[in-house]
């Protein structure tokens, strides 16, 4: 073919002044001349500046010129350097630049919908336009988003990622096995994916949530170092972290306890930061216990990059006539604060009105406010209800100096006031300019000791807090029959800068503490044989003890990619609806499909 490549458009350097070679790839941009044709053209590897003369050859020029943004084409040259003081340093290719003699359009592409990846020469830089079109328009064409260099670089690092997980899981004696797409819908957790069967009509396969319990099977049947990068199902809403179908990394061991879980995990974590960003983590990570994260943090994956801890005051307004939080606390809520440090002059008093109301969407009572002016005078929105005793302990528990701003909040129950409180930190972190986006600077943590169990009041039932195979304590195991509330998890999440980036825990090996759990989660052993009696005969077969820990690939990928939506690290993500903007999917199926798997769904 007389337009093969023979060097991609990201190698082209000095040592290559004098060669013929030939680049294929798309023109980026086109500037004309009187007398000579720039153009740019790219590929996943880079980018080089092509120029075509009039001098050399006419007719070439002239078809030069009729080149535009996205045509494919292949052009063959002499690589010779740039004119002192073009150099583009912005460019690894930026001190040469290639003198066509020859170019074939491989195809042409009319005006795009937006522009995909076009800035002057003189800036040139593998980076996004200035503005982005509109995420629905760039997911409709995402065949045409995903040329941009950012997403190409986004890819690549999954790729490596994938690589390192695969080669480090070898070395620790890992197999990656695979485990079916189709299987028995579970009522526990999320919403399934179903799918209908053709052969047993009236009967539906649910795509898998994870492999959590076929991954236990393997456990079960000897093979005791097993990882899968699975492909997983839930019909939940979604958010900017979150994907209908996203990858996981599951990993599953026999014979081990907690302690060798995460300490394979945090040297997995060290090797992919080394090898991926070239990023150094320390170990062991820090481990938090889930109380004491949501007491200090407000969230069970707290952000550590800051400090900003949540601090109790209930014992100071134990005995208050301020209607919120006398009502919250007697509610079974709590009061709780946290010092802004240097905060003061950072928010007028419209803007702590508007964190009031913010406050009060999340759950909370009151926000009220602390200012600890520069000249060392207090100013508060509950002044009245301060007493100077008070007034005294509360600077004094915050260690609060001049310019210092506190916000006491209150809520009408613990988790409330903790989540409320925890979202009110983070947007303080924010607004004061306490992490710095440009910065890649990683707080990696366990959260261990979780509950067990929580309440569904909706319910009125006790339902799994992770999943119901998660096993408790030891010295848990019998409050199973008498407190389930008190009841604490084998489970572990590690958590990066705010994101659960990962989730695991011991599982239960003992079908009788299984059938116990079940039994908590209010359901009989007939029920509990009709959706799980396959994992009950499993674990009557000698299962080991047996553990594990499951990664949310794609927003690891997002957190080493240092962006915060999700669909930037998935080459074809559905939109905020679930929907497939580029197919038109879900869509409709015609009758005949529908009645082979026996739907209709014009029944009343």
């Amino acid at each position: 073919m007389p337009w093969r490549r023979t060097i991609t458009c990201g190698e082209l350097r000095e040592t290559h002044v004098g060669s013929t070679v030939t680049l294929n790839g798309w023109v980026n941009t086109y500037r004309s001349q009187q007398h000579q044709v720039f153009i740019d053209l790219r590929d996943r590897y880079g980018m080089t500046q092509v120029v075509f003369e009039s001098e050399n050859d006419a007719d070439l020029f002239a078809a030069a010129g009729m080149l535009r943004s996205e045509w494919v084409v292949s052009i063959t040259g002499t690589v010779r350097e740039r004119l002192p003081g073009k150099a583009n340093p912005k460019l690894t290719t930026g001190k040469v630049e290639l003198l066509a003699t020859k170019m074939t359009i491989l195809n042409r592409c009319p005006a795009t919908p937006f522009e995909v990846f076009s800035v002057p020469q003189e800036n040139a830089t593998l980076a996004d336009p200035p503005q982005l079109a509109n995420e629905d328009l760039r997911l409709q064409y995402r065949f045409l988003d995903l040329r941009r260099p950012t997403l190409h670089r986004t890819l690549a690092l999954r790729h490596r990622l994938n690589k390192v997980i695969r080669d480090f899981l070898d070395h620790e004696r890992f197999l990656e096995l695979e485990t079916p797409l189709l299987g028995k819908s579970s009522p526990e957790g999320a919403r399934d994916y179903l799918v209908p069967s053709r052969v047993f009509p009236g009967s539906f396969f649910a795509l898998p949530q994870s492999p959590q319990l076929y991954k236990q099977l393997l456990m079960v049947s000897g093979y005791d170092r097993y990882f899968q990068i699975a492909r997983c199902l839930r019909d939940e809403d979604l958010r900017a972290d979150r994907q209908p179908e996203f990858t996981q990394l599951d990993v599953e061991m026999s014979f081990v306890q907690m302690d060798d879980v995460l300490t394979l995990v945090e040297r997995l974590v060290v090797d992919i930061f080394q090898k991926c960003i070239g990023v150094t983590l320390t170990t062991p990570f820090p481990r938090l216990k889930y109380a004491d994260a949501m007491m200090r943090y407000g969230s069970d994956k707290p952000d550590l990059r800051f400090a900003m801890e949540i601090g109790e005051m209930s014992d100071l307004f134990a005995a208050t006539e301020l209607g919120p939080f006398k009502d919250a606390m007697a509610a079974g809520g709590r009061v709780r604060g946290i010092n802004a440090v240097g905060g003061a002059p950072q928010y007028t008093r419209k803007q702590l009105d508007e964190a009031n109301e913010a406050f009060k969407a999340a759950g909370g009572r009151l926000l009220a406010w602390v200012k600890i002016e520069a000249d060392g005078k207090v100013g508060s929105s509950i002044a009245k209800f301060l007493t100077p005793e008070t007034q005294a302990k509360l600077l004094e528990r915050f260690a609060a100096k001049p310019g210092d701003l506190i916000l006491i909040g209150a809520a009408d129950s613990e988790d409330a006031t903790a989540s409320a409180m925890g979202g009110l930190r983070v947007l303080l972190a924010q607004k004061l300019g306490l992490i710095d986006p440009t910065m890649k600077e990683y707080k990696v943590a366990w959260v261990i000791d979780f509950p067990s169990f929580i309440w569904d009041a909706e319910e009125g039932r006790w339902a799994a807090n992770h999943h119901p195979f998660t096993a408790p304590r030891d010295e848990d195991v019998p409050l199973l029959a008498t407190d389930p509330g008190k009841v604490l998890a084998k489970a572990y999440d590690l958590v990066i800068n705010g994101y659960e980036a990962a989730g695991g825990s011991i599982r239960i090996h003992d079908r009788s503490v299984q059938s116990a759990l079940f039994g908590v989660l209010g359901m009989t052993q007939d029920q509990a044989r009709e959706r799980f009696g396959f994992l009950l005969d499993a674990l009557s077969y000698g299962a080991p003890p047996h553990g594990g820990i499951a990664f949310g690939l794609d927003r690891f990928t997002m957190l080493l990619a240092g962006t915060t939506n999700i669909r930037d690290v998935i080459a074809f993500p559905k939109n905020q609806r679930a929907r497939d903007l580029m197919t038109g999917a879900p869509a409709l199926v015609d009758d005949k499909q529908l009645k082979e798997l026996g739907i209709n769904l014009n029944e009343t």
